[in-house]
C-alpha cells in the first residue's frame, strides 16, 4: 500500500539555460505524474557548497512536513561520495551528496538520520552507465520514489552513523553584553553584508530598534567602514543611501544599505575574509 504523497523540492547549481533541471521534473513525474515538483533555485554558484547549505537552512523550515528536498551541488559526481537522505527532526527529508550540503541543516535543525542510496533499486536503471548526472538518475529518481509513498524511508538504503557525515565548519560569534564580534559569512542578491550572528544570539546584546551602533569593519588588519548605524526592523526605515543593521529572513543579522549594494559601495571583495565589530554607540 503506497504512503500519503509529498512534494519534491529542489535546488541546484545547475543554471536555468539548459534542460537539466527539467530533466530532473521529468524524471519525478516518470515515478508518479501525481507529484508535485517545485524549485528553490538553481542559481547556486557553481560547485559552492556552502551556499547550497546555507540556503538550505532557512528555507526547509517554511515547507510543510514530510516535504523531501533535493540539493544537487556536487563536485564529486560519480565518485565514492555518499549519496544520501537525511531525515531531519522537523520531520522533512533532504536528497543530497553528503559533501557538507547538510552542514547548516544539522546546527540549525539537527539531522536524526542518514541512509546511503542504495543504488541497485534506487537509481534509475536506464542510465546506470551515465555517472555525471546523478541529479537525474539518483537523486530526483530516489527523491520522487520516497515522496510518492513508492518506498518507505526505511527502503532508501542502508542507515550509517550521524558521526560519518561531512560538515563544514559554521561560523559563530562573539555575543556579549552590548557587543558583537563576526564575520561577514555572505552577500545576498542586493550586495548586502550577510553576518555569522544569528537573530536570536543578536537579540541577547541588549541592543533596541531605534538605536544607533557604532560599526567596525575590517580585513587584514585594515579598517575599510567605521560608522554609526541604525539598528531598523528593515532598510525602509532608513533614508534611501543610508545604512541599515537588521534582523534578516535569512536567520542571521545583516548589514545593508537603503536601495543601495551595500558591498559595492565599500568595495567589499568576497574572496577576502571581514571582521565585523558591533558597539554601544
Amino acid at each position: 500500500m503506497k504512503l500519503q504523497k509529498s512534494a519534491v523540492v529542489m535546488m541546484s547549481d545547475f543554471g536555468i539555460d539548459s534542460g537539466l533541471v527539467a530533466c530532473m521534473h521529468g524524471m519525478c513525474k516518470m515515478v508518479d505524474q501525481s507529484l508535485e515538483t517545485y524549485d528553490i533555485t538553481h542559481l547556486i554558484p557553481a560547485f559552492d557548497i556552502q551556499a547550497a547549505s546555507y540556503c538550505l537552512q532557512y528555507t526547509v523550515p517554511y515547507w510543510p512536513v514530510g516535504t523531501v528536498f533535493v540539493s544537487v551541488v556536487d563536485p564529486g559526481v560519480g565518485t565514492s561520495r555518499r549519496a544520501s537522505v537525511a531525515k531531519l527532526k522537523n520531520g522533512s527529508y533532504v536528497v543530497t551528496p553528503d559533501n557538507g550540503t547538510l552542514s547548516y541543516l544539522h546546527t540549525m535543525i539537527g539531522v536524526v538520520e542518514i541512509r546511503e542510496i542504495d543504488e541497485e533499486v534506487n537509481r534509475y536503471q536506464e542510465t546506470k552507465n551515465v555517472h555525471t548526472f546523478h541529479g537525474r538518475d539518483l537523486f530526483a529518481y530516489c527523491a520522487a520514489k520516497l515522496a510518492a509513498g513508492v518506498i518507505t524511508y526505511e527502503e532508501v538504503g542502508k542507515k550509517y552513523p550521524i558521526e560519518e557525515m561531512v560538515l563544514h565548519e559554521i561560523k559563530c560569534a562573539e555575543v556579549s553584553e552590548k557587543y558583537v564580534k563576526a564575520v561577514i559569512q555572505s552577500y545576498d542578491p542586493f550586495g548586502s553584508a550577510e553576518l555569522s550572528v544569528l537573530n536570536s544570539e543578536f537579540q541577547k546584546t541588549g541592543f533596541a530598534i531605534g538605536d544607533k551602533l557604532k560599526i567596525k569593519i575590517t580585513t587584514e588588519d585594515t579598517v575599510v567602514f567605521e560608522e554609526m548605524v541604525s539598528y531598523e526592523k528593515s532598510f525602509g526605515y532608513v533614508a534611501k543611501g543610508e545604512n541599515v543593521i537588521f534582523q534578516d529572513l535569512d536567520s542571521y543579522v545583516t548589514i545593508a544599505c537603503n536601495e543601495c549594494m551595500f558591498a559595492k559601495k565599500y568595495h567589499l571583495d568576497p574572496e577576502k575574509t571581514y571582521t565585523v565589530e558591533i558597539f554601544e554607540a
